[in-house]
């Protein structure tokens, strides 16, 4: 039984979050899930930018998490959608830079985020415990449902 097309018929929801540790291969689940919910929410229209901004702060929790582990949340707003990941990990995220002629050794994955949503940025969890990274994407109409 395909328990993907079962959560469509009983409807998802203005929500969706989950914990686990992530691996080199996580994204692609993780993007079925946020296309689902996506076309749930009649959002379809924002599934390219907000897969491939999804896709960068996994890898980012991949590469720079050491335990791997995070919390994903999918969250229906009135403007859109926004989506939060968050992760134990103490450093912050930080984007490109390099002195000139010389090329920076990361951070273009933030650049690519800021470039294809709305609004992003990061919180940073009490007593030092992680942080969330979040960013926002609109669908261009206005609180109404009007364009």
């Amino acid at each position: 039984m395909n328990h993907a097309t079962d959560l469509l018929d009983q409807g998802v929801g203005g929500s969706y979050r989950m914990s686990f540790t992530v691996g080199e291969h996580s994204a692609g689940p993780l993007r079925r899930i946020l296309r689902l919910y996506l076309g749930s929410w009649g959002l379809s229209c924002l599934a390219d930018e907000a897969e491939l901004a999804l896709t960068e702060l996994v890898a980012n929790v991949v590469r720079h998490v050491p335990d791997r582990r995070c919390a994903v949340l999918l969250l229906r707003r009135p403007r859109g959608l926004r989506v939060e990941v968050t992760d134990g990990g103490p450093a912050l995220p930080a984007p490109a830079t390099g002195r000139a002629g010389e090329p920076a050794e990361g951070g273009y994955g933030l650049m690519l985020v800021d470039a294809v949503t709305d609004r992003w940025d990061v919180t940073v969890l009490p007593g030092g415990a992680g942080k969330t990274i979040w960013f926002e994407c609109d669908d261009g109409k206005d609180v109404d449902g009007d364009p």
